[in-house]
């Protein structure tokens, strides 16, 4: 594992995609520390970094969209699949090189409420779970891209597909209560979940009785349910974008809380897609 970590990390850097996501990332944000923080002495470092979340959405699919689609064009996750090194440290040695870079940026950020502390009385605790918060919900991010790298040969790909899906999520709160939050409508809604669900599987599993089986079995126990206790889905599907936002977890730290939940939650998410990624590599070497 140590091997691809230092072979994925040096590629960042020696093909310059890692010094100018780092650039860029610290451009953005001193831009705002120094507008929100300095000029408007505002001692609050969390304040800039909730202005930011977007740069996440906007940078991440950017270093995630080679990590693995660029070994599927050019076969040489071959290589990798036949090596004596698993597949598990494979994945897990990629994730840590992007983990690390975007790092990086986080440690050079806690020295910013550093600097607020030298001209006054600066909110040190808030300010650096904020950064915490920042640095989990980048990581979840990362995992999402890498999971979906894993899934084309073509990086435009990868990156489109992960800014659509991280835009997404980053919305996801704002959405869930544009939809209707009747029983029918969130039935309707579930049911399309369910379709959604099993076209995933498809394309990872490429099994039609898995596949088959996910959608019977979804879509008859979400009518059973409508049909036997309707007010369960009250406002369910409002619940469950609301409780999946990615961003809206980052409230809590921004708030100097440190919150147990939401920590399960990002590490959740890392381990959930990490996983899959491997998975997902897994059932090509198995083929």
């Amino acid at each position: 594992m140590g091997a691809i970590y230092k072979k994925e990390l040096k590629s960042y850097f020696t093909s310059m995609i890692g010094c100018v996501f780092i650039a860029i990332m610290l451009v953005i944000i001193s831009l705002y520390f120094f507008v929100v923080n300095l000029l408007n002495q505002v001692a609050d470092f969390s304040t800039a970094l909730n202005a930011i979340t977007f740069v996440i959405v906007l940078l991440i699919p950017i270093i995630t969209m080679r990590i693995v689609a660029e070994e599927n064009r050019q076969k040489t996750d071959q290589l990798l699949l036949t090596s004596p090194v698993s597949v598990t440290k494979i994945v897990l040695g990629k994730y840590l090189a992007l983990l690390t870079m975007y790092g990086i940026v986080m440690l050079i950020l806690c020295t910013y409420p550093l600097i607020m502390s030298r001209y006054g009385a600066a909110e040190l605790a808030k300010s650096y779970s904020s950064i915490l918060g920042f640095f989990l919900m980048g990581g979840a991010y990362i995992s999402i891209g890498l999971f979906i790298s894993s899934l084309t040969e073509s990086q435009v790909i990868a990156a489109v597909v992960s800014f659509i899906v991280m835009i997404f999520t980053y919305l996801m709160a704002s959405l869930a209560q544009l939809l209707p939050s009747d029983n029918i409508s969130t039935w309707i809604m579930m049911g399309g979940l369910v379709v959604i669900i099993a076209l995933i599987a498809h394309v990872m599993l490429r099994n039609f009785i898995i596949t088959g089986s996910i959608f019977v079995i979804g879509e008859a126990a979400f009518a059973i349910i409508y049909f036997v206790k309707p007010s369960l889905y009250d406002g369910l599907i409002v619940n469950i974008l609301s409780w999946f936002s990615v961003v809206s977890r980052f409230g809590t730290f921004s708030l100097g809380i440190m919150d147990i939940s939401a920590l399960v939650y990002y590490v959740s998410v890392i381990f959930v897609f990490v996983f899959l990624t491997i998975m997902k590599i897994k059932k090509k070497r198995w083929s």
